[in-house]
């Protein structure tokens, strides 16, 4: 094997300016594709934490239907005292689960004693809805990091529309469960930036306030937002709660609750999936490189080599060390355009990631993007490379292996 490997070597290097071109040909292909990766890559991972941890969370849960009807905001449908203490005992058995916050989310009347305007509330505890989404305090522009009981976080646009400012007097009137209507004033403690764009009505408030707005006499939950520990098992928790709460069963036999992760919940999925399928077209248009590149050099090397190929099959070289001289040159170019590329490739990722460049993504302004590329990447790029290089070799070597030494030697 040794000797073959010489041999191929040997003869790359008597076609310089071929060898030199294709290898340079896989090499870029090599380097455009793991860039491309390491770029898509910090991009979506940016959009995904910029969804998941300003307001949204990894995994929601909810009363069965609760989904289906949210653009109601229905109170009917919220998750009394005994299901929620059955949600956080099954939460504390998940020791992938970080942290949760309990949500009542409802719609209402907005009134600066001037005009009107309708609004959607979110009541939460403070301490868990910034540990369940750590950037939320980050989107408060003016006021305090954080909410405090009597006082209302306004969504941007509520807040620029009703000139409302920090400190303002404001009542928020709601419908209750039963139907009847209550209000209560607030002070303006914040305005709010909006993480999905410029038609953003959240406003957030104490849950506390939010149960005497709604005049509950006990918490009544509409959602259960949870963060994982290492967003990797996302669809392994995911999993394993479905698996949880499906023994829950109402007195119909259905399940009591639902389980989302937030691919199932924000519109902003289907753009990770667009650079998912991107991704993997790039990687498309890197075998057809590679395979045409080498095929076309190993269809000429065998061309230009006829008789030298019935000169060493005459003297008794066996046909499979042919093919394997002939697969052997072509696992060599996939090689070395895979290193030269690999060694390229992380050294832009490099010079990218201490340019320190930034972009806007929605209303999140300065962020600074930071590819990285994962050793898995490097390996399946550098297999596939060196895989599809030997499959390309595969037909102009068996042509080769089968050469007849006598018509081979007559050829000119």
């Amino acid at each position: 094997m040794f000797n073959l490997m010489r041999i191929a070597i040997r003869n790359l290097m008597r076609y310089k300016r071929r060898t030199f071109l294709t290898a340079s040909l896989i090499t870029m292909g090599v380097v455009f594709v793991l860039v491309f990766i390491a770029l898509s890559g910090s991009f979506k991972h940016m959009m995904v934490s910029q969804i998941t941890d300003s307001f949204l969370g990894h995994i929601q849960i909810h009363q069965k239907g609760y989904v289906a009807s949210i653009d109601t905001l229905p109170l009917t449908k919220s998750m009394g005292t005994q299901a929620v203490r059955k949600v956080k005992e099954a939460i504390n058995d998940v020791p992938e689960i970080e942290a949760y916050s309990m949500r009542i989310k409802f719609g209402g009347m907005f009134s600066n004693f001037v005009e009107t305007a309708n609004v959607r509330l979110n009541g939460v505890y403070p301490e868990e809805e910034i540990k369940t989404v750590p950037l939320f305090p980050e989107r408060i522009m003016e006021g305090k990091k954080g909410i405090t009981k009597g006082e209302i976080l306004v969504p941007e646009l509520l807040a620029k529309g009703m000139k409302v400012k920090i400190g303002d007097m404001i009542v928020v009137v709601a419908t209750n469960k039963d139907g009847s209507v209550n209000g209560k004033q607030f002070k303006v403690g914040g305005i709010l930036e909006s993480a999905t764009g410029p038609g953003g009505r959240d406003g957030y408030i104490h849950i506390d306030d939010a149960l005497e707005v709604l005049r509950m006499d006990e918490v009544q939950i509409s959602e259960i937002a949870l963060r994982i520990n290492n967003f990797v098992n996302l669809n392994a928790v995911h999993t394993k709660l479905n698996n949880i709460f499906l023994k829950e069963l109402n007195k119909a036999g259905k399940p009591v609750f639902e389980v989302h992760t937030w691919e199932q919940l924000s519109p902003f999925y289907n753009i990770a999936r667009m650079i998912d399928l991107m991704t993997f077209s790039i990687k498309l248009m890197l075998i057809a490189i590679v395979l045409i590149s080498i095929m076309n050099v190993m269809i000429m090397a065998v061309y230009e080599r006829v008789r030298e190929i019935g000169t060493i099959a005459a003297i008794g070289t066996l046909p499979k060390k042919i093919l394997s001289m002939f697969l052997i040159e072509g696992f060599s170019l996939g090689v070395l355009g895979a290193l030269i590329g690999n060694v390229i490739g992380i050294s832009i990722i490099y010079i990218l990631n201490i340019s320190r460049i930034t972009f806007d993504f929605g209303r999140q302004t300065g962020l600074v993007l930071e590819p990285t590329v994962n050793f898995t990447d490097i390996f399946t790029i550098s297999t596939i490379v060196i895989m599809v290089s030997v499959l390309a070799s595969l037909q102009p070597a068996f042509k080769a292996s089968r050469m007849e030494p006598i018509k081979a030697l007559r050829h000119v």
